[in-house]
């Protein structure tokens, strides 16, 4: 059985140390993964090491050891942690290695294609598109890595002031040749072993939290007093957005709908904790609908009155791309500048770094309870695998 105890105070003590020997006392920066596997490496007695994480890789989520609770509870402890945690945060806000290098090739050829993820200019405006085609824009460990490369070349890119993430087109015979926002987590991959407890953590520090806050710099931690490098974003949904798909739209500044379309974010039959959904939902649409949608699975169709407490625009499949330049238009139309302004003054209010940082203090254990819950997989059984085989 796995053990989801919090670390004792003289654990939490020796893994505050150990992120202060790994990181120079906070000189320097380490992304999640980086810091679990330098930290395995310096300290085997408080993290799995790299041929233990790649043996229970192996297994199916049935069939899971736990031996990545070790890794939920060590980054508890550093998020716990004010200063630590919020320089984990940082490090994580910043963009990645290859970032000004697609940022060059976007701006030489117009486009930027990572395979599963596409840039592509549209005058002003850049479409972030999801390109998972054979699994209905599902996300996974490949596509959330390209996400983010994606969005850190959109941020960089000189010519753009507006960003357009959207769905693409699909091949799933259901579906074929129409554009789906997305159907979330990959559940196939999840019930197979192939969704690592570390891609969770990645994704909401990752390509997420950096559509919501923009990019650092190294020198200045990106709370609401930095100048952090960010634009407007607007949302899409085609068809329906599940999941991971509708958590994006909660980080996006407007939000535009085809009629029709319809998302949920379906926590209780995936049995695990949505990301931030439960820190962002409730205050975009309320307490009792946010719970009612996480907790009760209420899917919300774009013609409902709820639906525009997130919907900034519905429109007919004929006239979408219209919506969404016109939607772009008004939100830009004061600038650049204000709108970073702006963005920066809702986040004191709503959300500022520190309240994040605080979120994931719980968040990355809880999730990591639920993830290797037998409870999950049982819930998989039911809801997904038991569906596919029914067709």
């Amino acid at each position: 059985m796995t053990d989801t105890r919090p670390l004792d105070a003289r654990r939490a003590i020796d893994a505050r140390a150990l992120y202060d020997h790994l990181t120079g006392n906070g000189s320097r920066f380490l992304r999640v993964g980086e810091l679990l596997t330098a930290g395995a490496e310096a300290a085997p007695e408080l993290l799995p090491d790299a041929q233990t994480l790649a043996a229970e890789a192996a297994r199916p989520l049935s069939a899971k050891t736990g031996v990545e609770m070790a890794q939920a509870l060590f980054l508890q402890a550093i998020f716990a942690d004010r200063a630590r945690g919020l320089h984990l945060c940082h490090a994580m806000q910043l963009p990645r290695p290859e970032a000004a290098a697609n940022a060059a090739r976007l701006a030489r050829d117009g486009v930027l294609d990572l395979g599963l993820v596409r840039v592509e200019r549209h005058g002003r405006l850049l479409v972030v598109e999801n390109r998972n085609a054979g699994r209905l824009n599902a996300e996974d460990v490949p596509t959330i890595d390209a996400l983010e490369h994606a969005v850190d070349a959109a941020l960089l890119d000189e010519e753009s002031t507006a960003c357009i993430l959207r769905g693409g087109v699909v091949d799933h015979p259901r579906y074929a040749g129409r554009r789906l926002a997305g159907a979330g987590l990959n559940l196939t991959d999840l019930y197979e072993g192939r969704v690592p407890y570390v891609m969770y953590i990645e994704r909401e520090m990752g390509w997420v939290a950096k559509v919501f806050r923009g990019l650092a710099a190294p020198d200045r931690l990106p709370d609401e007093l930095a100048e952090t490098r960010e634009k407007a974003w607007i949302g899409v949904i085609d068809g329906f957005a599940i999941g991971a798909a509708t958590q994006a739209l909660l980080v996006c500044d407007a939000v535009v709908a085809e009629a029709g379309s319809w998302f949920n974010v379906p926590a209780r039959k995936e049995g695990l904790v949505p990301g931030c959904t439960n820190l962002r939902l409730p205050r975009i649409m309320g307490d009792r609908l946010a719970r009612q949608i996480i907790m009760n699975g209420r899917t919300i169709r774009v013609d409902e009155p709820e639906a525009r407490l997130l919907i900034d625009r519905v429109a007919e499949p004929d006239g979408l791309e219209t919506a969404i330049d016109e939607v772009a238009a008004d939100l830009v139309d004061g600038g650049v500048v204000s709108i970073a302004g702006n963005r920066r003054a809702f986040r004191v209010a709503q959300e500022p770094l520190d309240l994040f940082r605080a979120y994931l203090a719980t968040y990355t254990r809880e999730v990591a309870v639920c993830h290797l819950s037998p409870a999950l997989v049982a819930n998989l059984e039911r809801h997904w695998t038991g569906r596919k085989a029914r067709g």
